[in-house]
């Protein structure tokens, strides 16, 4: 066995040995523990952001994009966000041990599906270290132990956040290898753990499109396909031509670099001059444009947009652009390049409207919103694990009911099978 193998063997032998532990936990010792874990969050702020900030210089010094820098970057706003975060799984409901159905059979046994903790769940994630601590906490709520495995351009922040949750969930008489980094970020590492069946029951990837490939092609361990958002929105001829503007803006530009952020804007025929010129007005040449010829003719463009653009991913103040000749054309376009993320259609048009939502096919369709709402904490769901494309098990942000499985449960008296 190689010294990596033995290093993730020896993790997923730590978690599997506090697993039992932590699943007979109760919900008060688990919210007292994730309280406190939010209150030394905010204590530590200062200290959290020096760590960072050597994460951030070494980025710099590689060559790292702004966009990603952004992702890596904690300041006080985003600390404070992730204390937040964890204070709304606090006060989310326990999502074990609850009774999902019940029935009494003919023959006098008693049956009960009831959810039950994951057991180990694994995490393969880059950059951001706001997901060090999204995860643990719900994975924790949920009752399973996390290995968490995130980019060396992020491992002082990682180790500090983590070390800080292993020592209060330990204060709480928790074992503090319910919660447990993968220190050696080398690829070898990173293929073992996909491989670690024997100890993790569930592997939940959150990066860009290689990472999650990667890990789907390589990985043993049952995966959830999370993150890839190749997110447009469809300007209909009906739209505010205000509000589409201010849509595409918001979901491009406040915050590029993420999963929800579009990629693509489908732009109908009849108002696409008077969108473009606007659209033009506000951003000055400040987000790269690839495009249709159509487009082209309206807003100034890098090149000709070609398949691999409409179908790129660029996590960056760049977008692609096709100027279409109505609704069924941009749903085919959507159908062919989307990624089954976030979608969304600006209209005045309800038929519209409900055509959109019924025939794409994604985990969030929007009509007059910003698909950059895709996310845990705004649709109440307290800190996300991640955002399924997938349709199986979980589909969309997924909250602590996504990080539960369940048993059966027969009570019976004496009965045996004839």
């Amino acid at each position: 066995m190689s010294e990596n193998n033995t290093y993730i063997e020896e993790l997923g032998t730590r978690a599997k040995r506090s697993a039992p532990s932590l699943a007979n936990c109760s919900t008060e010792v688990k919210n007292a523990a994730l309280s406190e874990i939010a209150r030394r969050l905010n204590q530590n702020v200062e200290a959290i952001i020096a760590v960072n900030k050597t994460d951030v210089e070494n980025a710099r010094k590689n060559g790292m994009s702004e966009a990603m820098i952004d992702r890596l970057t904690l300041d006080e706003k985003r600390i404070v966000g992730m204390a937040e975060g964890i204070d709304k799984v606090v006060a989310l409901p326990d999502p074990t041990g609850e009774v999902l159905s019940e029935n009494t059979l003919p023959n006098g046994l008693k049956v009960r599906k009831v959810s039950v903790p994951m057991g180990v769940i694994g995490i393969i994630f880059e950059s951001r270290p706001n997901v060090t601590v999204d995860a643990a906490a719900l994975c924790f709520k949920a009752g399973s132990a996390v290995i968490l495995r995130g980019g060396s351009d992020a491992i002082n922040s990682n180790k500090f956040l983590t070390d800080l949750m292993r020592r209060t969930v330990s204060d709480f008489g928790v074992p503090a290898d319910s919660i447990q980094l993968v220190e050696d970020t080398s690829h070898e590492t990173a293929n073992a753990m996909m491989k670690l069946n024997k100890y993790i029951d569930l592997l939940i990837p959150r990066g860009g499109k290689r990472l999650i490939h990667t890990v789907i092609e390589n990985a043993t361990v049952p995966v959830i396909q999370t993150g890839e958002g190749n997110c447009h929105v469809f300007v209909d001829e009906s739209a505010d031509l205000d509000m589409a503007v201010n849509i595409v803006n918001n979901a491009k530009t406040q915050r590029p670099s993420v999963c929800n952020a579009i990629e693509s804007i489908l732009v109908h025929k009849s108002i696409a001059s008077a969108f473009f010129k606007r659209l033009d007005e506000l951003w000055q040449g400040k987000v790269a444009i690839v495009g249709d010829s159509a487009t082209s003719e309206n807003i100034k463009t890098e090149k000709i947009a070609d398949d691999n653009d409409y179908a790129t991913e660029f996590l960056d103040l760049k977008l692609s652009s096709k100027v279409v000749s109505g609704i069924d054309e941009a749903i085919e376009h959507i159908g062919r390049f989307g990624t089954g993320h976030s979608e969304c259609i600006v209209t005045k048009s309800e038929d519209n409207a409900e055509k959109f939502q019924k025939q794409v096919d994604a985990a969030a369709v929007y009509v007059n919103a910003s698909t950059r709402f895709t996310d845990g904490f705004e649709f109440g769901l307290g800190a996300e694990i991640g955002i399924s494309t997938q349709k199986l098990h979980a589909r969309g942000p997924m909250g602590l009911a996504a990080l539960t499985s369940y048993k059966y449960l027969i009570n019976g008296s004496g009965q045996i099978r004839g």
